[in-house]
């Protein structure tokens, strides 16, 4: 049955959005799209893994503004970054801040690659490793985006 543009838009505008919950538990870190040139800041679900939203660049700002904009959650996940620490305790200053275990061991990592001598060879090896693995997590989150914006391209181009 065919149908006018029109009358597609209407019935499109009827559907109710969804109820998009505020997660009490999020994780917020940065990564590079462009390694030195451009960055983003991802925010998750930290409950359930599932990405909530990619902010553009890193700085404080922008997640400030973010979380104002949800005054539930209860506790944020974040690496070291000083920027983040501060934009979540302006926003957010009732909100926990954890520091998550996986920048925690890549620090210790590196210092003990840094100070050590004679296993400094094993423990680079430890580190590639570990960089190895996190490189791959973010290569999937990348990967997801990437099937998101094309499934949104080709929603659009089938409604043309």
């Amino acid at each position: 049955m065919p149908v006018s543009y029109a009358s597609a838009l209407r019935l499109l505008r009827r559907v109710p959005l969804p109820v998009v919950r505020i997660p009490r538990v999020i994780g917020v870190d940065d990564f590079a799209l462009r390694r030195r040139h451009s960055y983003a800041t991802i925010i998750i679900n930290a409950e359930t893994g599932r990405r909530i939203e990619v902010l553009p660049g890193r700085e404080a700002a922008a997640l400030e503004a973010w979380l104002r904009e949800r005054q539930g959650i209860e506790a944020v996940c974040r690496d070291g970054s000083a920027t983040y620490a501060e934009a979540i305790r302006r926003a957010l200053p009732d909100a926990i801040q954890i520091s998550d275990r996986w920048h925690r061991l890549a620090g210790r990592v590196m210092r003990i690659v840094r100070c050590s001598g004679i296993c400094g060879r094993v423990l680079q090896r430890v580190a590639a490793a570990f960089s190895e693995v996190v490189r791959r997590r973010w290569a999937r989150v990348r990967m997801a985006g990437v099937v998101m914006r094309m499934m949104s391209r080709r929603a659009r181009e089938a409604r043309r």
